[in-house]
């Protein structure tokens, strides 16, 4: 049950998707569901089904929406030194930034409010490589909206960097998850304290850990890394703790 959308914005349209559960007429608990950096493509849609069949009402926002439509990433093409892949990477890239993010959250955020299928009122959300970022800061921005963030092989959430998101713990409310990949230089050991610290600190109910033989982009089927066993694992883990949250 796919629906493509158009959000209005100050910027114009934003390409989204919705997914809804194939029975029932709702309504559901609503949920947003960040892309990774590989952009809008069939194993973004099949993530959106799997976790519509589990309940929820899914947002699926297309991050690089002020460039689309665009041509399918090859992200192996893109890091491999392709010239027209790594062109395309750098436009997408480039057409986003956590400002931007943020004030596309809230549009979402506020249209979710519109929508009869969805319950909206508390939020869930998840994301992954780039989104998994997009997830904690919203997190962190909206916490009378988002009751449940959660990230998988997230990078850079707890940096040196004045705006990393790991500063916002003190104004979240939300449980959080954060399961990050290993080998990860974008999310090490480090960070994954630093992360846990702050979390903690401000009294956060929160798991963040990382999960040992799954490497940077394990979940989504069409990546090179792909982890069968660890998808899975994560799809429990995510639906687990937004059915504790957002159904109890």
């Amino acid at each position: 049950m796919k629906t493509d959308v158009s959000i209005p914005t100050p910027e114009g349209d934003a390409r989204a998707f919705v997914f809804t559960p194939d029975v029932g007429p709702g309504p559901w608990p609503a949920a947003i569901l960040y892309m990774d950096a590989p952009a809008i493509r069939s194993a973004m849609f099949e993530m959106g089904e799997r976790l519509a069949q589990a309940g929820y009402y899914v947002l699926l926002p297309d991050v690089f929406w002020r460039v689309a439509p665009y041509p399918p990433l090859d992200i192996r093409k893109a890091f491999g030194g392709d010239p027209e892949m790594a062109a395309l990477f750098g436009k997408l890239r480039g057409s986003t930034n956590a400002e931007k993010q943020m004030a596309d959250t809230k549009i979402y955020l506020d249209w979710l409010t519109t929508q009869p299928q969805a319950i909206a009122d508390r939020v869930g959300v998840t994301g992954y490589c780039m989104g998994g970022g997009i997830a904690i800061r919203a997190a962190g921005t909206f916490p009378d909206r988002i009751a449940v963030a959660a990230s998988f092989h997230g990078g850079n959430l707890a940096t040196d960097e004045a705006d990393s998101p790991h500063l916002l713990a003190p104004k979240m409310k939300a449980k959080v998850l954060v399961a990050g990949a290993d080998e990860d230089r974008h999310f090490d050991e480090a960070q994954c304290e630093r992360l846990d610290k702050a979390l903690d600190d401000a009294g956060i109910d929160a798991d963040v850990s990382i999960w040992k033989g799954l490497k940077h982009g394990w979940v989504p089927s069409d990546m090179p890394v792909y982890d069968a066993a660890g998808s899975e694992r994560h799809w429990k883990a995510l639906i687990d703790l937004f059915d504790g949250v957002l159904k109890a």
